[in-house]
């Protein structure tokens, strides 16, 4: 996918241009913004590239989930990291990521809420969604931040189940403004990826924990119960305590939220 053109970011990445991240690459059209990057990662030419596609055919989420998004109607892109990180660390990128994200959407005027494990929402609809890849060498990790954010609603086009939220729900921006908000954030908060705490503390806050509710739904059994949040655990899990008793530590990747 890697172009020397910006197309419309073009200004995003001449304004970055004295930032770790003021490369930006722009296709129409890709498979995968994140499977572009993946097989970039360890190769330092394109340490801090955002890749940014107008439309994905095989967008993804979690656990391969698959991102669906009509051309033209999302900001779908794929940052990688300046620099490598501790490997052990790893599992705070997508939160360090979900905070940079709320931060550009508030600055757009979208007042967005972190929904754990790596979602963005509106008004209990979903608004957006983070997935991060890796290639880990050692102690190491090389990162790539994929990102997609409903940004445009298209008349006619078929409804998305459960109902999804659009940025011009409530305010309406050129998509490049975001992107330049989004990136300007990963550039001021680069050094919190070496203090999780900070991030969790971060994290905890935007997320209105503890105290917020949350209905859960277990991967390994399909259980679903609900509970409240009390905070992000180290690791990445959710410190919660169920409505049908006893606190519990839900790890990041047995289950997910339902709205």
């Amino acid at each position: 996918m890697i172009r020397e053109e910006s197309g419309p970011y073009a200004g995003v990445a001449a304004d970055l241009a004295a930032t770790p991240f003021g490369a930006i690459a722009y296709v129409a059209e890709t498979g995968s913004t994140n499977a572009d990057a993946a097989a970039l990662l360890g190769d330092e030419r394109f340490a801090g590239s955002t890749l940014v596609a107008e439309h994905q055919t095989r967008g993804a989420g979690r656990k391969g989930r698959a991102w669906h998004a009509a051309p033209g109607t999302s900001l779908l892109f794929t940052t990688i990291l300046p620099r490598a990180i501790a490997a052990d660390v790893l599992w705070v990128v997508p939160f360090w990521v979900a905070l940079a994200v709320r931060a550009g959407l508030h600055e757009c005027g979208v007042p967005a809420t972190l929904q754990w494990p790596n979602d963005l929402i509106m008004e209990e609809r979903k608004l957006a969604g983070i997935l991060c890849q890796s290639r880990v060498t050692a102690a190491t990790a090389y990162v790539a931040c994929g990102v997609g954010i409903n940004v445009y609603r298209t008349p006619g086009a078929p409804g998305i189940e459960p109902p999804a939220a659009f940025c011009e729900d409530v305010a309406r921006f050129e998509r490049p403004l975001l992107l330049r908000a989004i990136l300007t954030q990963y550039d001021r908060s680069l050094f919190a990826l070496d203090e999780p705490s900070l991030v969790v503390a971060q994290w905890d806050s935007a997320a209105q924990l503890p105290g917020r509710r949350y209905r859960l739904q277990l991967d390994r059994n399909s259980e679903i119960f609900e509970a409240t949040a009390e905070g992000l655990a180290e690791g990445g899990g959710l410190r919660v305590t169920r409505d049908d008793g006893g606190a519990a530590t839900i790890a990041l990747a047995d289950a997910r939220a339902l709205r």
